[in-house]
C-alpha cells in the first residue's frame, strides 16, 4: 500500500520537473531568453525573440505534452481493459492503424485533411477490434494479444513505409505520420489535438471507477452488478480515441503507453482515480523529454521522439517481460 504522502510527493515532484523541462525546452535552440524576458515578452510588452519562440517552439512543446498525456492514459486504459500489463497502443497495433488511416487520407484524399483525426480514430478502432477478436479464444491470452498486435502493427507499418517511399519521404505529408515528426507543427495542429484530447481526457476520468472494477475477476464484477462487456467497450473507445488522435497529429510513439503506466503504478499505486491524473502529468513529461533530447543530443540535427522512445522502451519492455511473475506462454 502506497502512502498518501508518497503520492502527493510524486505529484509535486513530477509537476516541478515538467515545469523545469518546459523552461529548458523553450531555450533549446539558437534563441535563448531568461524566465523574466519570457514572462515580459508574453504578457507585458512585445519582444521579437519571445515572439519567434512563441510561434516556433511553443506549439511543438504543447503538442508533445498533450500527445504524451493522451498516449499514456490510453495505455493505462488498454491495460485495464485487457488485463495485460504489456498492452500499449503502439505494441498492439492501435497507433499503426490510426497512422495508416492518416497516411491514406493524406496521400489520396488531401481535401479531407480536416477530418483526419476522426478518420484516424476509426482506423485505430478497427485495428483494436481486429486484435481483440483474433486474440479471443475462450478468453484473452496476454501472449495472443501481443503476438496478434505485433502482426497488425507490422502490417500497417509496412504499408505506411510503402506510401512513404512512394511520396518521396516528404516530411510535410505522409512521412510526418510514419516518423512521428513534430518539427513543423503549428498552433493549428495544437488546436486540433487539444479539442479531441481534452474530450478524451475528461472522459477518462469518468471511467476510472469502471477500470478499478475490471481489475476484479469477471464473475466477481458481475456479482457486484457491473456490466463487464459494456464497461470494456466504453473504456476501449476512450482509450482508442486518445491514442488515435495523438497519432493523427504527433505520429505513432511506441512504448510510451507501456512505460508511463508502469512507472506511475510504482509511484502512486493502482487506483485509477489517482493513476489516470498522474499518468497525464508523467506522460506529458516523458514525451517532452524525449523530444527535447532528440533536439539536443545530435544538434544541429534532430532525432525523432519516436526513435528516442523506441531506444529506451525496447529494453524496458524486455526487462518487464523477464521480471513478470505471470507466465505469458499460457
Amino acid at each position: 500500500m502506497i502512502s498518501t504522502r508518497k503520492k502527493v510527493l510524486s505529484f509535486v515532484i513530477t509537476v516541478a520537473a515538467l515545469l523545469i523541462l518546459f523552461l529548458f525546452a523553450v531555450n533549446t535552440g539558437s534563441l535563448k531568453v531568461s524566465v523574466a524576458e519570457l514572462f515580459r515578452g508574453l504578457f507585458i510588452e512585445y519582444d521579437s525573440n519571445v515572439a519567434t519562440i512563441f510561434d516556433l517552439r511553443f506549439p511543438r512543446i504543447f503538442i508533445a505534452m498533450l500527445g504524451g498525456a493522451a498516449t499514456a492514459v490510453s495505455g493505462v486504459l488498454l491495460q485495464a481493459v485487457m488485463k495485460n500489463p504489456l498492452a500499449d497502443p503502439g505494441i498492439i497495433g492501435v497507433s499503426s492503424g490510426a497512422s495508416l488511416t492518416a497516411v491514406l487520407i493524406t496521400a489520396f484524399f488531401p481535401a479531407m485533411y480536416f477530418f483526419t483525426p476522426i478518420l484516424a480514430f476509426i482506423g485505430g478502432m478497427i485495428a483494436f477490434l481486429l486484435v481483440y477478436s483474433l486474440s479471443w479464444k475462450g478468453g484473452l491470452s496476454p501472449l495472443r494479444i501481443i503476438l496478434v498486435g505485433v502482426a497488425v502493427n507490422a502490417m500497417c507499418t509496412g504499408l505506411m513505409n510503402a506510401f512513404n517511399s512512394a511520396t518521396g519521404s516528404n516530411y510535410s505529408g505522409v512521412a510526418s505520420f510514419v516518423n512521428a515528426n513534430i518539427t513543423q507543427k503549428t498552433w493549428d495542429d495544437f488546436q486540433t489535438l487539444a479539442v479531441y484530447t481534452l474530450i478524451g481526457l475528461v472522459a477518462s476520468f469518468f471511467v476510472t471507477g469502471q477500470c478499478n472494477l475490471l481489475a476484479l475477476e469477471d464473475k466477481t464484477a458481475r456479482s457486484l452488478g457491473v456490466n463487464v462487456t459494456r464497461s470494456r467497450i466504453v473504456i476501449s473507445v476512450v482509450a482508442v480515441l486518445l491514442a488515435s488522435i495523438s497519432t493523427a497529429v504527433v505520429g505513432a510513439i511506441s512504448f510510451l503507453g507501456l512505460i508511463v503506466p508502469h512507472i506511475a503504478r510504482l509511484l502512486v499505486g493502482s487506483n485509477h482515480k489517482v493513476l489516470v491524473p498522474y499518468s497525464i502529468i508523467l506522460g506529458a513529461f516523458t514525451l517532452l523529454l524525449a523530444d527535447t533530447l532528440g533536439r539536443t543530443v545530435a544538434s544541429p540535427y534532430e532525432i525523432s521522439a519516436a526513435v528516442v522512445m523506441s531506444v529506451v522502451g525496447g529494453p524496458f519492455f524486455i526487462v518487464l517481460l523477464r521480471r513478470s511473475k505471470k507466465n505469458y506462454g499460457g
